[in-house]
């Protein structure tokens, strides 16, 4: 059974960062992800999970305009960010992704030092601040400091997996965004390293709206405030699936009293 349209069972205190209204996103005209309405709190952690193939990442991508570098890929409806429509013809997609920042399941440095990692993105976004003091809070903010404050000069394809995914999110941190979306973080880690990321979501969250997909429900139990739930049935021809939000509400009760009994059977582990 898909949800209402009323997906936004929020408090009524929980302020908008970004709302999708009746989002169907395709790829060559087949729907990869149908008719979303979800509405994304400021200053919290959402969490996306479903099964393989029911369009998490696709969403996730959409709301920075990453998926406008597929060929192919189209989206209908509006994603509303701070009260703009993000695909209005006016907006510059390389603005959305300085205020919307992205990091990948890969962790992806540049070919650079530890130092020109940080500053490169902000130097590119016109800042004139002290870059001293910009890098030092950036790796901070990021729980990588300490591990890399005496190798700045360093490549930061040195670091260990961890810790250039930390690097990359101070990356992310340093060109002052106002959104975090994270694509499977910590699928690449360690449980080390995962428990350091989820420690350092958690300290982000006060400065930050931030929205991760990932596979692990444990991990979105651990680190998210709301949780999306989205799954996937076989299109109109039956020659692949489309995807769908199921339920959008607070994580604790997504995961001890959902109100669709997909969801309960997904978190419980009789599919996915």
């Amino acid at each position: 059974m898909k949800i209402s349209n009323q997906s936004s069972i929020q408090q009524q205190n929980n302020i908008t960062s970004i709302s999708l209204q009746d989002v169907t996103i395709s790829y060559d005209n087949l729907d990869a992800v149908r008719n979303v309405f979800c509405n994304i709190p400021k200053s919290k952690v959402t969490a996306l999970i479903g099964p393989s193939g029911c369009g998490k990442s696709t969403v996730l991508r959409s709301l920075n305009r990453m998926n406008d570098l597929i060929n192919g890929c189209s989206l209908k409806g509006r994603v509303i960010y701070e009260g703009i429509d993000l695909y209005s013809p006016k907006i510059d997609p390389v603005e959305v992704r300085r205020r919307i920042g992205m990091v990948f399941q890969q962790p992806n440095p540049f070919p650079k030092s530890i130092y020109e990692n940080i500053a490169f993105g902000a130097r590119v976004n016109g800042f004139t601040g002290n870059m001293d003091e910009l890098i030092e809070s950036s790796l901070k903010k990021a729980a990588v400091w300490d591990e890399c404050k005496d190798k700045l000069n360093e490549s930061g394809c040195s670091l260990s997996g961890g810790q250039q995914q930390r690097l990359c999110i101070a990356r992310t941190i340093a060109v002052k965004p106002d959104v975090i979306l994270m694509d499977e973080p910590c699928s690449a880690l360690d449980p080390i390293s995962t428990l350091k990321i989820e420690e350092t979501i958690h300290e982000l969250k006060n400065n930050f709206t931030i929205i991760i997909v990932t596979h692990n429900m444990q991990q979105a139990l651990r680190v998210s405030d709301m949780t999306a739930f989205f799954n996937a049935e076989p299109d109109e021809n039956n020659t692949g699936k489309v995807g769908y939000l199921v339920e959008f509400n607070e994580t604790e009760k997504i995961f001890n009293s959902p109100s669709q009994k997909a969801t309960q059977d997904y978190i419980t582990g009789k599919f996915g």
